[in-house]
């Protein structure tokens, strides 16, 4: 096999390409996120019904990762990928023409599955095309563009939202999306260790079977369940935080609070890193520990110190979330685009059920109850990576794992 090098022409070119559509996906994916609370004014919802427009299109994007694998075998990775970037990027021009919320849901639905045309086969193609040695850091990269993604986005529409409006600001972002989307196609190697070719139902069933079997793998997709589900929770909630008594904060001003994403891209790439040299197990315990400490801090009154705490938080997320995204190709070899789609069904599933869910902690408990929520799901993920590292021990040792 022939594999893309450190330094050489088509390294730069594929990282570039990777990290520009992991940022352009996850700033469509998320942009109702800090818009929340202008949208439950706009169309007179409820906190856990605005929540709604991120789920609808997460729960979307989790139910795409069942079928976009087979595609991706038979299309070609490449060329479904640049679909997935053009096609999210029309809809979120549409996105901004709702003339009501079900028309809102209904659009963020089409764009969460056209979304999924994107990160499981970016996953399979950094397993694929770079040597063995530099996954670990090129997952590193890619997932640092899904978080500069998710911060300029939140930021970008925050800003935009403030001098405009908010249909402006989804807008825009559609519009750059669309730039983007033809750069990614341009810029984006060929394939190297690939070769599209077409397989039936039946064989994608069966792919997908063997891509859900063995405990250690579908403990490594509970994780991603457990982790996405108390990142978003946190975000869906922190802007009707900020934005009431005591701290009053512009929609400007909530979107700039997603600066603190930079400190997710440094953790997926120094955690990427981490793993090929202390090994995963540890440096998910770590990932996991560390964004513990940052739910916490969030208790605290003082804002700057809730800032901070949103900032450690976010850092053992993409830390965590780079390690298992790496996990998942080491443990899956021979399917790793069916293995990548299930991590995000998981993935994204946590999201838009965590992520509702979250809206009824906050309704009832405020941000004591959202807070005590996130701490449950990250001791269970805690546990879980303990049980997945318990199998392998039992694999290394020749008993089998899968029963």
């Amino acid at each position: 096999m022939t594999y893309i090098q450190p330094g050489s022409p088509d390294y730069r070119r594929s990282t570039m390409a990777l990290f520009g559509g992991a940022f352009v996906t996850f700033a469509e994916l998320y942009a109702t996120q800090p818009l929340m609370p202008e949208l439950s004014r706009h169309f007179h919802v409820a906190p856990a019904v605005s929540s709604l427009s991120l789920s609808a299109a997460t729960a979307a994007l989790a139910v795409s990762m069942l079928w976009v694998s087979g595609v991706s075998d038979s299309w070609g990775r490449k060329r479904l990928m640049s679909a997935s970037l053009l096609a999210s990027a029309l809809l979120s021009i549409f996105v901004a023409m709702s003339p009501n919320f079900a028309a809102l849901l209904l659009l963020r639905a089409a764009q969460g599955a056209v979304i999924g045309g994107f990160p499981s086969i970016a996953m399979a193609y950094v397993n694929e095309e770079f040597h063995p040695r530099e996954i670990g850091r090129a997952m590193g990269l890619y997932v640092s563009g899904t978080s500069v993604g998710g911060m300029t986005g939140r930021m970008m529409i925050g800003a935009l939202s403030d001098a405009f409006s908010w249909r402006v600001a989804i807008l825009v972002l559609g519009l750059l999306s669309l730039g983007l989307a033809v750069w990614f196609w341009r810029a984006l190697p060929r394939p190297r260790n690939f070769t599209p070719k077409p397989i039936g139902i039946q064989e994608v069933l069966q792919r997908l079977g063997e891509a859900f079997h063995g405990k250690p793998l579908i403990g490594v997709y509970t994780l991603g369940f457990l982790l996405m589900g108390g990142f978003v929770t946190m975000y869906n909630y922190v802007s009707y935080l900020l934005m009431g008594a005591p701290y009053h904060f512009s929609q400007t001003l909530v979107g700039f609070i997603f600066v603190v994403y930079l400190t997710g891209t440094l953790s997926s790439t120094l955690m990427g890193r981490l793993s090929d040299a202390m090994g995963r197990s540890q440096a998910m315990r770590m990932a996991i520990a560390i964004a513990l400490a940052g739910g916490l801090m969030t208790l605290f009154v003082p804002v700057a110190v809730k800032i901070a705490g949103l900032a450690v938080f976010t850092f053992g997320f993409f830390g965590a979330h780079s390690v298992a995204s790496g996990w998942v190709g080491q443990l899956a070899p021979a399917f790793k685009a069916q293995a990548s789609s299930f991590y995000l069904l998981f993935y994204y599933a946590g999201s838009s059920i965590a992520g509702a869910a979250g809206g009824v902690f906050w309704s009832v408990y405020g941000w004591p109850g959202v807070v005590g929520m996130i701490t449950a799901l990250l001791l269970c993920a805690f546990l879980v990576e303990r049980l997945v590292a318990h199998w392998l021990r039992r694999a290394r040792a020749g008993v089998s794992p899968t029963r």
